[in-house]
């Protein structure tokens, strides 16, 4: 299998032709190459296929490392744009790619050395009903927007996890076509992320699970930075849509304006709001880092062997399985 490792502010995907790929497993896939110690290394797997519907260029297919199939991705969808415009596969700009959230046009500059290095993201409106997040909370009927909402945290994780941090107990829940749930600290570096991540994630209030986000918004009202537990990938450096969930939830919150900088651990994001019935506009770098193929077989069989042994597999295996170039 060809693949290109490509990531948005460090949220990186494996990325596929998938109309030359057609034939494969794609959840199986996404599991294999994601292991960051015995295969690729990535947050999942990203097909870039031929649309479905007749207004659409292209389709984006996107499975987290667990191999479960995500709605859409920000970071990943601008990667999308990348692929197809710099390989020639469509030409258009915008983009319109059909996502699990509907068709969304990305608009694409390229760079010094013509090719893509940016893009802007049409990421739609924001979902705010409750029953459309999905979230079943009690007392929270389904139109109801989950705005502040007061919890104990405990819920989420033992040993007063939030002190530290001072997470403020209560939370916002935005849907960006996949769920999130904001949480407001002081600093997000002090979440205990690992911990209470999939506690969140897999919470019964979220029956689809959830993507959880800890963030400070500063005083000025134009920049926030976060930190994120991805459904399905875990700590993630960039998390596009939860960026955009973010400036929506700061909005409602009083928090910020309707243009955010969001400071995520690998790089910013601009996202723009501009009223409530518009759709958040996000803008962000699109980065290639190599081209390689994979034997899926010999991977399967190097992640079944690093599995069973108590020690870690030689180098000279893991070379044996991929083979990559540098570039971009």
């Amino acid at each position: 299998m060809r693949f290109i490792k490509m990531h948005g502010i460090g949220n990186d995907y494996v990325y596929i032709d998938g109309a030359l790929n057609a034939t494969l497993d794609f959840p199986r896939v996404a599991r294999l190459v994601s292991d960051r110690h015995l295969a690729i290394g990535s947050d999942g797997l990203i097909a870039v296929c031929p649309p479905t519907r007749a207004d659409a260029h292209l389709r984006m297919r996107m499975f987290n490392a667990d191999g479960s199939e995500g709605e859409m991705c920000g970071n990943g969808i601008r990667c999308v744009a990348k692929f197809a415009i710099d390989r020639a596969m469509a030409s258009a700009n915008p983009l319109r790619i059909e996502t699990g959230r509907g068709v969304l046009e990305v608009a694409w500059e390229r760079g010094g050395d013509g090719r893509v290095a940016s893009a802007s993201v049409m990421m739609g409106t924001p979902i705010l009903a409750s029953a459309q997040i999905p979230a079943q909370i009690k007392g929270i009927s389904a139109a109801a927007h989950v705005v502040a909402h007061a919890i104990d945290l405990a819920r989420f994780g033992p040993n007063d996890w939030w002190k530290s941090a001072n997470v403020q107990p209560h939370m916002t829940l935005v849907s960006m076509g996949n769920p999130h749930a904001i949480f407001v600290c002081d600093d997000p570096a002090l979440v205990p992320l690992e911990l209470v991540g999939p506690h969140i994630e897999r919470d019964s209030w979220f029956p689809a699970r959830i993507n959880a986000h800890f963030v400070r918004f500063e005083s000025n009202g134009s920049r926030a930075t976060m930190r994120t537990w991805e459904r399905g990938s875990g700590i993630t450096l960039a998390c596009g849509t939860g960026a955009s969930a973010v400036c929506v939830a700061g909005v409602l919150l009083t928090k910020c304006g309707r243009t955010l900088h969001a400071q995520l651990p690998g790089g910013s994001l601009r996202l723009d709001w501009p009223h409530d019935e518009a759709s958040v506009c996000m803008t962000g770098g699109a980065t290639e880092v190599f081209a390689g193929e994979v034997d899926l077989d010999a991977l399967a069989a190097s992640l079944s062997v690093g599995v069973s042994e108590t020690r870690a597999p030689s180098d000279s295996l893991a070379h044996d399985c991929v083979q990559g170039a540098t570039h971009g």
